[in-house]
């Protein structure tokens, strides 16, 4: 009974240095670790990847320092002039593994098609055409066709109401959107844009037949620009949907009359 005494205040005694350590030890140094700051880069506009980041895209703030990556952004000096190794968005933190001290390659855009769309040059016949030399990657925009036909037609397909720009490339065969050193700007010959094997075969049809304009749309957070293409694939459903439904009716009247016959 007296060693179990002992035990038990031995035992009490170790409690209390276990909670005075902590009390007075390790929750100041966790509260120091929750109340510190520390000043970071920031991103101000959306920075596709590839693109050269400049002192106009990304910021410097003081945020909480506890539990930040030990590889995240500290110094504007660190980011500009460097290329965005991936898409950043208003609002996000740069970390140092996600720069690149080189452009981006030569058509990297290209690897990122899975076999679901296609991408697709349209060549751009004059300077309005083109909106004037004004379109970049990540625009939204509308293609519309005119002189087609022999009735010569100005048309606004449904189908090709919101379509993605991938690249401009000019006529040397260079994009201008990808930065390069002692390169003068030009005007883009082509764009690019990404679209499903149904505008593909449109579009080849309507720029043999006619003059294929581009009329920019959004221009933006790619989020937002996210909407008009969901948009565009909905129409697109229903399009596919109504010609099914249409082959279908043809097939039940081919077979009634030939049950006729």
């Amino acid at each position: 009974m007296k060693n179990l005494l002992k035990n038990r205040i031995v035992v009490g005694l170790i409690c209390i240095m276990v909670s005075l350590i902590i009390c007075f030890g390790l929750t100041p140094m966790f509260n120091d670790a929750l109340t510190s700051t520390a000043e970071i880069v920031r991103v101000h506009t959306e920075i596709h990847k590839g693109e050269l980041i400049t002192p106009k895209m990304v910021t410097t703030v003081e945020v909480g320092g506890y539990n930040l990556p030990s590889n995240v952004v500290c110094q504007i000096e660190d980011v500009v002039g460097k290329y965005a190794d991936a898409d950043f968005y208003k609002g996000d933190y740069i970390l140092a593994t996600k720069l690149s001290d080189t452009p981006q390659l030569k058509n990297e855009y290209l690897t990122g098609l899975d076999g679901t769309n296609r991408a697709m040059s349209i060549t751009i016949k004059s300077f309005a055409a083109g909106l004037s030399g004004k379109l970049e990657r990540g625009d939204i925009v509308s293609l519309i066709a005119n002189d087609v036909g022999d009735l010569r037609e100005t048309i606004i397909p449904i189908e090709l109401q919101y379509v993605e720009v991938i690249a401009t490339t000019l006529s040397d065969g260079t994009d201008s959107d990808l930065q390069e050193e002692d390169k003068e700007t030009g005007l883009a010959s082509t764009i690019t844009v990404l679209v499903t094997p149904e505008q593909a075969r449109l579009l080849a049809k309507l720029e043999q037949d006619g003059t294929v304009h581009a009329a920019l749309v959004y221009r933006g957070d790619s989020q937002n620009a996210q909407k008009f293409l969901e948009e565009q694939k909905k129409v697109l459903e229903e399009l596919m949907f109504e010609k099914e439904e249409e082959e279908n009716i043809e097939d039940v009247e081919k077979e009634e009359t030939e049950d006729k016959l």
